[in-house]
């Protein structure tokens, strides 16, 4: 009852939070940053005590399809509550509670599939922190990247659209994608050595296209920060290497989690 109790208060500040942007973006309000703030840390508390019942088993950690994406749907708020403390990029969380409302109803109440309990060693449960805090800062980067499309295309109309006065400047964006994309990359270089250090063989059949998948994911942000650092991309060429590396490495860490859980055992 009380997983259930905290998922539901999770989703209601979530919902409330995102309704309350959305209105003030659709009225062409300001957006009081304080009380949004607030509101995601309601959600954000219930959305760990949910997280907390649901990923804790008596025979290890229950990392199921939706209790992950619930799990990352976390972690990625979180980090953006971070963020919070040293810039004004509310804006960002707009899409993020949605998607964490959405995240913790589906883990409360859809089907589990078929998971596996993890009950594994120190440096094991290290590689998988590493993945999740990857996927989550990853996940920001791509959410960044879609606004500072959005903010770019925008300031190139006149005139210019008032629904810019809720973005901060363009540069400061574009900073900020860069610094998400070299913390994401850090952190999923640090899954991929746990990984190769604590698994026993990250080519087995069961793990071959996900360890596969992500090392092409990292080598195509590697290749972007190199981009960045040396040649100066930004703008457009930054954001289709962005979401690239995200769509492989989504597609390494679900597409794998699909398959097991759901399709293979109809």
């Amino acid at each position: 009852m009380s997983t259930l109790f905290f998922s539901l208060f999770a989703a209601i500040f979530y919902g409330a939070t995102s309704v309350y942007m959305l209105s003030c973006l659709w009225r062409r309000a300001p957006i009081n940053k304080a009380l949004v703030t607030g509101l995601t840390i309601l959600g954000f508390s219930a959305h760990g005590m949910s997280l907390y019942s649901l990923l804790l088993y008596e025979h290890g950690l229950l990392l199921s399809f939706f209790n992950a994406a619930s799990l990352i749907a976390f972690s990625v708020i979180g980090l953006v509550l971070l963020c919070l403390t040293r810039m004004s990029v509310h804006i960002l969380l707009l899409p993020l509670l949605i998607l964490g409302a959405a995240s913790v109803l589906c883990a409360q109440f859809l089907p589990q599939g078929n998971p596996q309990a993890i009950n594994e060693a120190p440096g094991i449960l290290a590689h998988i922190l590493f993945s999740i805090l990857a996927y989550g800062m990853i996940t920001i980067a791509v959410v960044q990247s879609v606004i500072l499309l959005v903010q770019d295309q925008q300031l190139r109309k006149r005139p210019v659209s008032t629904l810019i006065k809720h973005f901060p400047p363009l540069q400061t964006m574009e900073s900020l994608l860069f610094g998400f994309l070299w913390a994401g990359w850090l952190l999923l270089s640090l899954s991929l050595i746990t990984g190769w250090l604590f698994l026993d063989n990250l080519f087995a059949q069961h793990l071959v296209h996900k360890t596969l998948l992500s090392c092409i994911a990292w080598s195509v942000f590697a290749v972007l920060l190199w981009g960045r650092h040396q040649l100066g991309w930004r703008g457009h060429k930054a954001i289709r290497w962005t979401i690239a590396g995200f769509f492989l490495l989504m597609l390494a860490y679900f597409g794998s989690k699909l398959v097991r859980e759901f399709i293979l055992v109809i």
